[in-house]
């Protein structure tokens, strides 16, 4: 038998094309990506007759948990079909109404307030710090009347006011900066501002216990020197009372003969302004100090109230935010904190009323660069607070000593000639100068103001669930299987869509394609 070699070689190269083209189309196709793949996995499968997806149907709606739409099937009355439909439809449309409510309602962020009153053995005695309402030795300021002014602009980063040229003169300032460039302001107000000792501070007692200077710290405010009683250093060793009814009692000379101060900058009082706070806090008077007039008795009954703020959405707090100079968060000290970076970062030195870490201000510094940055931050409200996208939003917690004051001539006619021969002063001094302040607790409790979640997520879970079963006797095994039968559907859908309604409208295409392909594989 021969053996035609041109017919060995036709056929050889006829199934290499054949090769090469099948290589060709499966690159193609791994070129085609992800659709391409999905419609190749759908063509596989087949498209179910009518019957069977009519089968479907009908097994779903005589089998699913969803309650009414097997009473619509299997009735043979057309009337009775009518009035379910109506009863289905009309309950799914009053779920979907309450459902959307409860969402819409859920994201409000709506909060409620719950109030506690703890009652305990003992509680925790807060922090108060006392300045003299006249804040200069009238001897000092004297030879330094711009002093007043120096002070206005240098406590200006506690308490934002308005620094007018007339309280004062410009020239006069400025000659004082230009002619005193080693002058220290800081230095000056802690010598020959108001001082604690035993002139000062007549008599201390707390809790039946006596007390001194020794146990106060010094604290520059907004007023020069002040004087803090339970200070964060030394409040471990006083933490805790135990006795309401008494507390901390405090005589103080204000010596309005040595101290000072300047009426047209609106220091017009004498006597003691103070401020109750926590110990681990630092004081802030603007808007929170109690004053104690000279020739009063001022009696304080204190409660501690804890509050407790939810963060965003909820509420306005922010946790994530800590500050680098205080230990506990409060927005006082993150105002502190604002107002030191931007200085520190437009005039290149930090004031030393306020934290961090840099060169300190001096007085040029102050009066060029730091007062007018002040009022460019309040002016652009670069260091706002309160809302949770403020620089400074409210602390997440937060403790506060509300007061309840009263006050009483001091001292009676009797006391007061006792005084005037124990101080061996007159009895108008004694009447001028001497101020008597008393703070007690007036219960053994705290009060915890706590801000919560109106709903929460299971609680919200919950309604849409007894929703869902009240009116359509659902539950989540029913969600899934109308999922499930959407999702079929769906699936059928797509196989019809994409697959057979092309191959319906190309005809004859496919065909022709057949046929030459099918002529190609007899010649090979």
């Amino acid at each position: 038998m021969v053996i035609d070699e041109n017919s060995i070689h036709a056929k050889a190269s006829c199934r290499l094309t054949l090769q090469m083209e099948q290589i060709e189309k499966s690159q193609a196709y791994a070129k085609k990506g992800l659709l391409e793949k999905i419609k190749l996995c759908l063509s596989k499968k087949s498209l179910p007759s009518p019957t069977d997806r009519e089968k479907f149907d009908h097994d779903f709606a005589i089998s699913t948990s969803f309650h009414g739409i097997h009473n619509i099937v299997r009735n043979r009355s057309r009337i009775r079909k009518v009035i379910w439909l109506v009863v289905v439809l009309g309950s799914v449309s009053v779920v979907i109404w309450q459902i959307h409510c409860r969402l819409a309602n859920y994201f409000t962020w709506p909060t409620t307030t719950a109030v506690e009153v703890q009652y305990v053995e003992k509680i925790e005695f807060p922090a108060v710090t006392f300045c003299n309402l006249n804040r200069f030795q009238t001897t000092a300021v004297a030879k330094f009347g711009v002093a007043f002014f120096l002070w206005n602009i240098v406590s200006k980063v506690l308490h934002l006011q308005e620094i007018s040229a007339n309280s004062t003169g410009s020239k006069e300032v400025t000659d004082f900066l230009t002619s005193h460039h080693n002058f220290s302001i800081t230095e000056f107000v802690k010598k020959n501002g108001f001082y604690l000792n035993k002139k000062t501070l007549l008599k201390c007692d707390f809790f039946g216990k006596p007390c001194g200077p020794q146990d106060f710290a010094h604290v520059f405010t907004e007023y020069g020197n002040c004087f803090t009683f339970n200070h964060g250093e030394n409040a471990q060793a006083r933490k805790k009372v135990s006795v309401s009814g008494r507390g901390l009692s405090l005589l103080f000379n204000v010596n309005q003969e040595e101290f000072t101060d300047d009426p047209t900058l609106g220091f017009v009082d004498a006597g003691i302004i103070f401020v109750i706070h926590s110990p681990h806090k630092v004081p802030q008077f603007d808007g929170l100090g109690l004053s104690a007039p000279a020739g009063m008795h001022a009696r304080l009954a204190i409660r501690q109230v804890k509050t407790v703020h939810q963060e965003h959405p909820w509420g306005e707090c922010n946790p994530k935010i800590k500050l680098q100079s205080f230990s506990t968060y409060s927005t006082s000290g993150c105002l502190k904190e604002c107002k030191a970076q931007y200085i520190q970062k437009h005039c290149g030195c930090l004031p030393f009323l306020l934290p961090g870490n840099g060169i300190e201000c001096d007085l040029q510094k102050f009066y060029n660069c730091v007062s007018p940055i002040l009022d460019h931050i309040e002016v652009k409200g670069f260091c706002t607070m309160g809302t949770h996208n403020s620089s400074c939003p409210v602390a997440c917690e937060e403790t506060e000593y509300p007061a309840t004051i009263s006050y009483s001539t001091f001292p009676s006619q009797k006391a007061l000639k006792y005084l005037s021969k124990k101080l061996n002063q007159s009895q108008e001094y004694i009447r001028e100068n001497l101020v008597n302040i008393e703070i007690n607790y007036s219960d053994l409790n705290y009060k915890i103001t706590q801000q919560q979640k109106a709903v929460s997520v299971s609680e919200l879970l919950g309604d849409v669930g007894g929703q869902l079963g009240l009116f359509c006797g659902a539950s989540v095994i029913t969600i899934i299987e109308i999922i499930e039968y959407i999702f079929t559907n769906f699936y059928w859908i797509c196989i019809f869509f994409l697959l057979k309604i092309p191959e319906m409208t190309q005809g004859t295409l496919p065909h022709q394609n057949h046929l030459g392909n099918k002529s190609s594989m007899e010649e090979c």
